[in-house]
């Protein structure tokens, strides 16, 4: 675990809420803790953008006061939680870690924390995000770096950064992100905890600010995958309290159906194969094998590199489309507020030509139909989320195996497929490389998103 643990390192959203329930605690004390702790460590995480002491502690005492009066929520009713700094908090600063809103105080909550609140959740503040959720390291956004809890000389992954630390490092059980090719995934992943990006469209993105309309999803990291599974439950569904599971049908929407249908839930154990992640990059072949050993994979299923490749390039195509799309006027009228990494990175996608989009989005419906063909005989399949460990901060070039490597490529390789799809994936922690964690991804088809939480509870587990 990181050096410097705090309050909530360890302790589950169930241990919490029957702590609150007998009371051995009050929601009032998990928010002291809660803003104790970020007020000694966050100096050095810089995990938090804004905290709200005034609003995390008159909250806490409404749940106090509804708990006592028989007014039960459900599981995060009294829970101090973090939220992005890319999702809309009414009454507090949300900058998208941008010059360009300094000061933007939004008026109303995006639609996911208007559910958090109604599940009687205590909102402390906002997290660190890259500067527009444009960059998967954590590192460039006018707050500063977000620093990894594990050595704070290296880089959380991103774009969910502040909130990967503010979990990692105990300051609260809970946090939301967003995730367009991996930005929950890849510093859950990075700092040591689970993070879940559902099925596209199960969270409602109302009130989030976009980076890419046809990718982007909400999702939520905890210190393990059952909390994740409780929160997903408050966030998903048409109004909140989503059911999964056997009696929930299988949503597979756009872009197409992933071939034939998954087959039927709690008729025996979870079908896990290894998806080999050479098919999709070459990963460090130390984190491969821990993250393999970690899986409890029998079976192994490969995807074909012209498969992979056309995933890479139609991410590619209609992520930096969309990005450039939503910051063409900002792009032309003050450039100089953008970090200039994401500057240029801008840059370069309004470079993209129209008929590559377009291509793009047609090549879905043979991509997911190729993925599909991989769960014939499987329901999930695992491989490492991240095929590098946590790298310094602004590096943007590691080593393979002696061979240069991109430090923003391979951080995205392994997750952005799923987003292409909106394909549910969760990332588990498996152990470490050198000391910095790793994480094991779980991939299902939409509608079987209970198959990956009960892969992730009975395989085995490096520590």
């Amino acid at each position: 675990m990181p050096p410097t643990p705090g309050p909530f390192t360890g302790r589950t959203i169930a241990g919490l809420a029957a702590d609150l329930r007998e009371r051995r605690a009050t929601s009032a004390e998990l928010a002291e803790r809660a803003l104790d702790a970020i007020a000694a460590l966050d100096p050095v995480l810089n995990a938090f953008v804004t905290v709200d002491a005034v609003g995390a502690l008159a909250a806490a005492r409404r749940a106090d006061e509804e708990l006592a009066g028989g007014t039960d929520r459900g599981p995060l009713h009294g829970v101090p939680v973090a939220v992005k700094d890319l999702i809309m908090v009414a009454g507090l600063p949300v900058t998208m870690g941008s010059r360009h809103f300094a000061g933007h105080v939004p008026d109303a909550d995006a639609e996911c924390v208007a559910r958090l609140r109604r599940a009687g959740a205590v909102i402390v503040g906002t997290t660190t995000t890259h500067e527009f959720a444009y960059g998967p390291t954590g590192d460039r956004s006018a707050a500063g770096p977000a620093r990894n809890p594990w050595d704070p000389a290296r880089m959380t992954g991103g774009s969910s950064a502040g909130s990967a630390a503010a979990v990692a490092a105990g300051l609260v059980p809970l946090a939301l992100g967003t995730d367009t090719g991996g930005s929950v995934r890849i510093p859950a992943a990075l700092c040591g905890v689970a993070g879940f990006k559902p099925a596209y469209g199960a969270i409602p993105a109302d009130g989030v600010f976009p980076l890419s309309r046809t990718f982007d999803h909400v999702g939520v990291l905890a210190g393990d995958a059952h909390d994740c599974l409780l929160a997903y439950r408050c966030l998903a569904g048409p109004n909140g309290q989503k059911e999964i599971g056997p009696a929930h049908p299988a949503r597979l929407g756009s872009p197409a159906d992933l071939a034939r249908p998954a087959g039927p839930e709690g008729t025996g154990p979870v079908r896990v194969a290894w998806l080999d992640p050479a098919g999709l990059f070459a990963g460090d072949p130390r984190v491969v094998e821990a993250v393999r050993a970690a899986s409890g994979a029998l079976e192994e299923v490969r995807l074909p590199e012209d498969v992979g490749a056309a995933l890479r390039e139609t991410y590619t195509a209609v992520q930096r489309c969309e990005a450039a799309a939503v910051h063409a006027d900002r792009l032309a009228e003050a450039p100089e507020l953008f970090d200039p990494e994401v500057l240029e990175r801008l840059r370069a996608a309004a470079e993209v030509p129209g008929w590559r989009y377009v291509r793009a989005m047609d090549a879905r419906a043979g991509l997911a139909e190729a993925v599909g063909a991989l769960f014939g005989d499987h329901d999930v399949l695992a491989l490492p989320t991240v095929p590098i460990t946590a790298q310094p901060l602004g590096r943007r070039e590691t080593e393979i195996d002696g061979a240069p490597v991109a430090v923003l490529a391979a951080l995205l390789a392994l997750t952005s497929p799923w987003n292409v799809l909106g394909l549910p994936a969760l990332t588990v922690p498996a152990g470490t490389v050198n000391g910095l964690p790793v994480g094991l991804q779980l991939v299902c088809r939409p509608g079987r998103e209970l198959l990956l939480f009960e892969a992730e509870s009975c395989g085995p587990r490096s520590g």
